[in-house]
């Protein structure tokens, strides 16, 4: 059996100002991928269950992955499309299945959905044979996907730390399906739900426990997998929403009631999973008085989840609140990593921090600052060991606060990019974190008190704030009053 690996994946925020191009892009390509063996990572997982096959051959074709940006250009949507296509469309009629490792919430100028244009024109030319997908959940899942594919398996932790186990069960469902000529039939089921908030952690959330229940369809052997996906609320899309998605072997009664019975579950705990922020004056004045290290999650800047990383308010409001705990920060201002760069350890320079890409929210903070030390902006990873690149960037410092200067939107959604510069948060009294959740070791399990920000930003959980123009309304909590009727849709490739 010759399988057909493809990866593509990419997280945007509409509401980032810059768009992202076709050189954000890291492209891995041919037989370079089997480097993934033993990591957390989806190929990873997927190479883990096809090594015990002696009858798989592999057919490596490319990975395309990019940080979480701004929305793709009309221009790096074509080249991207094109040199994708033009990897993996030579082989038609020469394998017998394919693997197809996606996000879910990417999106184009022109195109909102390009995952579901990339599978559209791999079915065209593969034609009648198993195609599975893996998403993360957080991905959109639309019609135009659903019609391609044979099957799909979605991430059940968040914080991710399934990465692998993704992979390896997307795997182990491609052969499922393969060996037993099996025409899965799939249930969909859609919710008018944008879930942020803490409820959202799988370990001890609602949504955990709505997940955990899908799981116990698949391990009972109800089901070939089940899940629901939340969506990016930051992805502005047509078919964004929350869903619940049953892939079965063939009972269509039994795949519809799963996924209704998952969904309603969701709309229950609506009121739960919403983003609970508290505001910046508070928050400073409250991280004031006390002990140990104190964090400020600033999820409206996240750039793990598509944000432009150049937010400076949290550092603004905790100078003039007067807070006098040492801080440490990272912003991403690509002028100021320079010109420290110029200047050189050691020199002491005024420059203007933060409000470089989205300057309608965040205005330029000018400051004094010593330059500590300058780097190359490279870190691996905690969980997934991917290498991550920030650019040029620099350590800088002005009376009690140290920033992290990047020149990239690098993924900040764990410490690595503190401790490749030298600098470990248990050190501050304060630690910005860019990220809506990190895993619990990084941050909750030691720090005294974990505040959930209420910063202005392109990932804001305060999702009405941000003008969704795409999405169909109403849709919980933009319209507090939506309502919901569970309305099942099959799909069953005919072949």
């Amino acid at each position: 059996m010759r399988i057909l690996i493809a990866e593509c994946t990419q997280e945007i925020s509409s509401f980032n100002p810059l768009q992202s191009q076709y050189e954000d892009y890291a492209f891995e390509r041919g037989d370079v991928l089997v480097r993934h063996r033993g990591m957390n990572t989806h190929l990873g997982g997927a190479l883990s269950v096809f090594d015990k096959r002696d009858d798989v051959e592999l057919v490596w074709t490319m990975a395309a992955r990019a940080p979480s940006a701004g929305i793709l250009s009309a221009d790096g949507w074509a080249r991207l499309k094109d040199d994708l296509l033009s990897t993996i469309l030579p082989h038609a009629g020469k394998i017998d299945a394919i693997y197809f490792s996606l996000h879910g919430a990417m999106g184009a100028v022109g195109e909102p959905d390009p995952e579901g244009a990339l599978l559209e024109a791999v079915r065209g030319a593969f034609g009648d044979l198993p195609l599975v997908i893996s998403l993360d959940l957080h991905g959109i899942l639309t019609d135009r996907m659903l019609r391609q594919v044979d099957g799909l398996t979605i991430y059940q932790t968040y914080p991710h730390v399934d990465f692998a186990d993704t992979g390896a069960r997307a795997a182990r469902l491609l052969l499922d399906i393969a060996d037993r000529g099996l025409k899965p039939v799939i249930a969909r089921v859609t919710v008018p739900l944008l879930a942020r908030g803490d409820e959202c952690i799988t370990k001890t959330g609602w949504y955990g426990d709505v997940l955990r229940e899908g799981q116990l369809l698949e391990r009972k052997g109800q089901a070939l997998a089940a899940g629901v996906m939340i969506g990016n609320p930051f992805t502005d899309a047509p078919e964004l929403c929350t869903q619940a998605i049953v892939v079965a072997e063939s009972d269509a009664a039994f795949a519809q009631q799963a996924a209704t019975h998952l969904a309603t579950r969701m709309w229950e705990g609506r009121q739960r999973l919403v983003g609970k922020l508290i505001p910046i004056e508070s928050a400073v004045e409250l991280a004031r008085g006390m002990p140990g290290t104190v964090a400020f999650t600033d999820a409206a800047d996240a750039t793990s989840s598509g944000a432009s990383g150049d937010s400076n308010v949290l550092v603004k409001a905790l100078r003039d609140g007067g807070y006098e705990g040492r801080v440490l920060a990272q912003i991403v201002d690509a002028p100021a990593a320079a010109a420290a760069h110029r200047a050189g350890v050691g020199q002491r320079l005024k420059l203007s921090l933060g409000g470089t890409v989205d300057g309608e929210r965040f205005t330029p903070m000018p400051v004094e600052v010593m330059v500590e030390s300058l780097s190359r902006g490279r870190a691996k990873l905690e969980t997934m060991g991917l290498h991550i690149d920030g650019g040029l960037t620099a350590v800088v410092t002005f009376d009690n606060f140290t920033i992290v200067v990047l020149s990239k939107p690098a993924f900040l959604m764990d410490r690595s990019l503190y401790y490749s510069n030298g600098l470990d948060p248990v050190d501050f009294d304060l630690v910005v974190v860019k990220s809506p959740h990190t895993e619990f070791q990084m941050y909750d399990l030691w720090v005294t008190k974990n505040f959930n920000v209420d910063a202005p930003g392109s990932t804001s959980a305060n999702v009405a704030s941000l003008g969704h123009t795409l999405c169909a309304r109403p849709i919980y909590p933009i319209e507090p009053d939506t309502n919901f009727v569970p309305k099942p849709t099959l799909y069953r490739r005919a072949g």
